[in-house]
């Protein structure tokens, strides 16, 4: 049976454009319509009804698609999600698509059958890194409403809620270097994610601005599926005059700050650090690890919210698409100099 993504295939065009063809919409061309509907005459193309049926069959269920439920960010968020969605008497099913790309498909097309009334989805790391994004579009070809969160796609045009991961890090960097600190290096296990991208853009601007900072940039890519404590050592092998690390995800500030006490450095004295988030992990740092709040169930809630407020309007494909965002704060402790 084809699909509209082989249409879409053969005419060299997205999922969404066959999609408003086939029912008329302003936004297509008369000729793309007119190509459209002729190739799927061509090829005896039958709308899938079950999906097509959510507008008209509520089942009170919203499918939450994750890409990692051992990550204390994703699992925050889905805690406030259950909670949230419980209060508006919904439930959920959630899925995990553990980076990868084929499993988030595979979730996206077993849900898309009229058992969820719609999506919040966070991408994985294979979805961003291939920028495969077909199987979005055909969520959206079949106006279920979706609700991105913490990871997007930039080419998606739907809801998002998410955090200014720019500006996070270059206000921590700013704040680092208004420390006085001389040589700031910059952790990052995000590499190919867009949070990631952001956050290492926000540093490097922060670092290029400041007028009484001589170091370039030093971003050092950290593997996490290999020895994160010998990659650690060697940084400050390399950089042996460091006085300030940031790290952009949720454990390897903790992780920065053994080293660091390994190696004798007094803190906040002789060294700064910021970790990202990762409250979960702050009651076992000592010195207390000052971190950028990401406020995970705030994320968790919102999304839910946004979703719902789609689902529940009538003729939603017709409202304009909105992106939240939702502030993070440094949350300072005893890594670094504050008020001192």
């Amino acid at each position: 049976m084809i699909t509209l993504k082989d249409l879409a295939k053969e005419l060299k065009v997205s999922v969404s454009t066959v999609s408003k063809a086939l029912n008329d919409s302003y936004e297509i061309s008369e000729d793309t319509i007119a190509k459209v509907k002729e190739l799927a005459k061509k090829h005896n193309y039958k709308p899938n009804k079950a999906a097509l049926s959510l507008k008209k069959n509520k089942t009170r269920t919203i499918g939450v698609i994750l890409p990692n439920i051992l990550n204390p960010f994703f699992a925050r968020s889905l805690h406030s999600i259950e909670e949230e969605a419980s209060k508006h008497n919904y439930s959920i099913i959630t899925c995990i698509s553990n980076e990868s790309l084929e499993k988030e498909k595979k979730s996206i097309s077993l849900l898309t059958d009229g058992s969820v009334d719609g999506f919040l989805i966070s991408v994985a790391e294979e979805t961003q890194k291939s920028e495969e994004i077909v199987h979005l579009e055909e969520v959206l070809s079949y106006d279920i409403p979706m609700v991105m969160f913490d990871r997007s796609m930039k080419k998606i045009v739907c809801d998002k809620v998410i955090i200014d991961d720019f500006m996070a890090v270059y206000d921590a960097t700013n704040h680092l270097i208004e420390e006085g600190r001389k040589k700031i290096v910059l952790l990052n296990a995000l590499s190919g994610l867009n949070v990631g991208e952001l956050r290492v853009n926000g540093y490097k601007t922060a670092i290029t601005e400041a007028t009484d900072y001589r170091e370039k940039p030093i971003v050092i890519n950290i593997a996490v599926d290999a020895d994160v404590d010998q990659q650690l050592e060697e940084v400050f092998e390399t950089y042996k005059d460091i006085d300030a690390v940031l790290a952009i995800d949720n454990t390897l500030g903790a992780v920065a700050l053994n080293t660091i006490k390994n190696r004798e450095l007094n803190i906040p004295e002789e060294i700064s650090v910021i970790g990202f988030s990762g409250k979960n992990i702050i009651v076992f740092t000592h010195p207390k690890l000052t971190t950028i709040s990401q406020h995970s169930e705030e994320i968790g809630r919102k999304a839910l919210e946004v979703l719902i407020t789609k689902i529940e309007k009538e003729n939603y494909e017709n409202t304009a698409h909105t992106t939240t965002i939702i502030n993070t704060k440094l949350e300072h402790r005893e890594t670094t100099k504050h008020n001192q």
